[in-house]
């Protein structure tokens, strides 16, 4: 099994220059720790799905079919996609060749701060988008072969998942920890990148 780091670092580092990626909350943080230990501004092509939990299949759907020539990718969360789990469904029937939808199954909400469990933590989304209809679904618990199976699953046709098996970060409320509220800039972010993306696609359209 992974930890958050090991299952966003080759997404970060790998994904094409063009690409457009859509991630949920715990998936934002991971990425802005990379990119800032990478020394690297956070990308115009990137849009986080917060606050609109469970929302990011729908907005890389979207992303998918307007800009077909792009590759799409999907940063989800267990908890997320199971609040819309329809949403796997109504991809498959759209079948967007360029759609790769990842999934941080870690089961926990709120990784870090409650750790709340999630409902139905076993559950199978691979199995799950295989009956949808997604072309191709897969799991993966090592990350040593993670980055490996990221490069070749980008070069599929899509639409593809794969539920990446990711350990729970520690719980951290409690004396000492106590869970502070959210600053505003985190639920201000979703609006400001949808305008930043919305820029970098007319600069290179």
């Amino acid at each position: 099994m992974m930890n958050m780091i090991q299952a966003c670092a080759p997404i970060a580092q790998r994904r094409p220059a063009d690409s457009l990626l859509v991630a949920t909350m715990g998936a934002m943080f991971a990425l802005d720790r990379i990119e800032a230990e990478l020394g690297l501004p956070k990308p115009a092509n990137r849009i986080n799905a917060v606050p609109l939990m469970g929302g990011s299949a729908g907005i890389g759907l979207g992303l998918a079919l307007a800009q077909p020539q792009r590759r799409v990718i999907v940063v989800d969360g267990d908890a997320s996609l199971l609040m819309e789990l329809g949403s796997l469904n109504t991809v498959a029937v759209q079948a967007p060749a360029n759609l790769l939808h990842v999934v941080i199954h870690n089961g926990a909400q709120f990784s870090g701060l409650a750790n709340s469990r999630s409902p139905h933590a076993s559950f199978s989304f691979t199995q799950a988008a295989r009956n949808a209809g997604y072309r191709h679904a897969e799991t993966v618990d090592d990350p040593a072969a993670w980055p490996a199976r990221f490069s070749a699953l980008l070069a599929q046709d899509g639409p593809v998942l794969v539920d990446l098996m990711v350990a729970p970060m520690p719980q951290q409320t409690g004396p000492g920890f106590e869970q502070s509220e959210m600053p505003d800039v985190q639920f201000e972010r979703m609006g400001q990148e949808a305008r930043a993306l919305q820029a970098f696609l007319q600069g290179t359209s």
